[in-house]
């Protein structure tokens, strides 16, 4: 009896040193899947460290309690029941059947592997496909109560003409009926430009998303004459609503004005993708300008000079402080500058007057020459080389993935070879995001690999194991596709989290399989048994 009772419990330890072998495995691996996490860049990585490390943690602390308490409570909570209820009962009946049922398939699985590895390579294909033809985005638009609108008057636009077509954006704002409050601001961050923003009634009070109320103001905003207005949707991740989601950088070494002519054919044609709306672009070659010559001559022959003429036209018009006073123990600036009356036209500049050498005071209009030119805003440059920016916002539906690939095809269909291209803003995060989540996922296999390799003290069982990552990535790829879901920084970290679950169960199943075919049963019973004991965890 001593003799038995002591293979007993050799034979209880060996089992619990073999399940305690797995289930560090797995801890380690949840944890490895985890941890690459933590190296993505950019504002994914700052969204996601204390994600990753948190997570990473608690699977180390959820590993050390199911070693140690989890037993202890097994001992101490579970009872040996002779007689079950009928719930139980009927459960019971149906995962035996379960059991039976897939008993009989694996069977036949094992006993034709030709075709397992045929719909294997189908369903490992298919992830490809539905890789390939998934939308992708940054990140998917959010409710947040909120819509900006946006407003670009024509230059030289005053701020009250901004802000008189303001106005009617207010006035539309206040017939949507999920409206609570809004305010706006004229001159912001240019004379031309204005802001307004439309804070939306709580969620529980209305039946309409941002989204739809978004959607219902832009062809609303597109009848308000003279200017160009639209509304747009609050980034998700926290970038600035002023920033569109699109940002395509055109580069060249060819004079501004012939970039002008070559943007313009380029937004000619992708004018006619519907899914791209308010194509704008930073290039700006009309901005209102008033050249002024000084004619040398005259000023010398009425004694003036230069400077005195420059330091005139820099203080009437533009302002200059040149002196302070102080009364009462406050002190204040004194600027002289024209009234705000006598600068209003080119015209003005003839009613200024600079001082002779003989003290008798001439009108600038005997000295200089005024003409009326437009010139450039400004001259943007990208990479050091001349360079413009074509903005755009999204039609609903429509994914920044799809919209950056129609602008590479119109780049290659318009563009010189000379010309180059690149992205900015959040179409920029949106391409370094994905190339970041890429290596995190290459990493988290890698990662996988080499811990489970040295767990199981073999090369071939970590990589059965992983075998099954492209089979369970078929299944998530289908579930987006069928609910109109996209890929996107969650999405993505979820498929990176699947990595880790999917491998758990290939864990288990490998593990009992060898310890099986070390009691000296056969390859394909030892897998089939080992299958079957997992079917009902999962």
């Amino acid at each position: 009896n001593l003799e038995n009772g002591m293979a007993r419990l050799d034979a209880a330890l060996t089992g619990a040193k073999e399940i305690a072998f797995a289930v560090i495995a797995m801890t380690l691996t949840l944890a490895a899947v985890y941890a690459p996490l933590a190296f993505a860049t950019g504002r994914t990585g700052r969204l996601f460290i204390e994600f990753a490390l948190a997570l990473s943690g608690a699977v180390l602390v959820s590993g050390f309690v199911a070693l140690t308490l989890s037993p202890m409570m097994c001992s101490q909570l579970l009872r040996h029941e002779t007689k079950h209820g009928r719930l139980y009962n009927a459960i019971e009946n149906f995962f035996h059947a379960l059991t039976a049922n897939y008993r009989r398939t694996l069977g036949w699985a094992l006993h034709h592997r030709s075709y397992v590895v045929a719909a294997a390579l189908v369903v490992a294909g298919a992830s490809y496909l539905l890789f390939t033809s998934l939308r992708s985005e940054l990140a998917p638009t959010e409710d947040r109560g909120v819509v900006f609108s946006f407003i670009t008057a024509a230059e030289g636009s005053t701020a009250r003409y901004t802000a008189q077509n303001l106005q009617a954006i207010e006035d539309i704002y206040r017939t949507i009926p999920e409206m609570q409050k809004f305010n706006a601001l004229a001159g912001f961050p240019t004379v031309s430009d204005g802001l307004a923003i439309l804070r939306l009634k709580p969620w529980e009070e209305r039946t309409r998303k941002q989204q739809q109320i978004t959607q219902e103001l832009a062809p609303r905003f597109a009848q308000i004459p003279g200017v160009r207005a639209f509304p747009t949707n609050p980034p998700s991740l926290g970038q600035s609503p002023r920033n569109r989601p699109v940002e395509y950088v055109i580069m060249s070494a060819a004079p501004y004005e012939d970039l002008a002519r070559l943007l313009e054919r380029f937004i000619a044609e992708a004018s006619k993708d519907t899914g791209l709306m308010n194509l704008d672009t930073d290039l700006r070659l009309d901005k209102p300008e008033i050249k002024v010559a000084v004619n040398r001559d005259k000023i010398v022959d009425v004694g003036a000079s230069v400077d005195a003429v420059g330091r005139t036209l820099e203080s009437m018009l533009g302002g200059r402080q040149v002196t302070r006073f102080k009364r009462d123990g406050e002190q204040y600036d004194v600027i002289v500058q024209v009234a705000d009356s006598d600068r209003k036209t080119p015209g003005d500049i003839a009613d200024i007057y600079v001082r002779g050498k003989s003290g008798e005071m001439i009108p600038l209009s005997n000295l200089v020459n005024v003409r009326e030119s437009v010139a450039p805003k400004s001259l943007n440059h990208f990479n050091r080389i001349r360079a413009v920016t074509v903005s755009a916002t999204l039609a609903p539906g429509y994914t920044l993935g799809q919209a950056l690939a129609s602008l590479d095809a119109t780049a290659k269909k318009v563009l010189p070879p000379t010309a180059q291209t690149d992205l900015n803003g959040q179409s920029r995060e949106f391409r370094d995001s994905s190339t970041d989540i890429y290596f995190v996922f290459v990493l988290a296999l890698a990662f996988i690999y080499l811990v489970l390799a040295a767990q199981f003290e073999s090369f071939i069982d970590p990589f059965i194991i992983m075998l099954t990552v492209p089979l369970s990535m078929t299944g998530a790829l289908l579930a987006l596709k069928l609910s109109g879901g996209t890929l996107n920084v969650y999405s993505q970290i979820g498929l990176i989290t699947l990595v880790g679950l999917i491998t758990k169960h290939g864990i288990l199943i490998v593990e009992f399989a060898n310890q099986m075919q070390a009691q000296g049963k056969g390859v394909l019973e030892a897998v089939e048994e080992a299958a079957v004991l997992r079917l009902r965890p999962i």
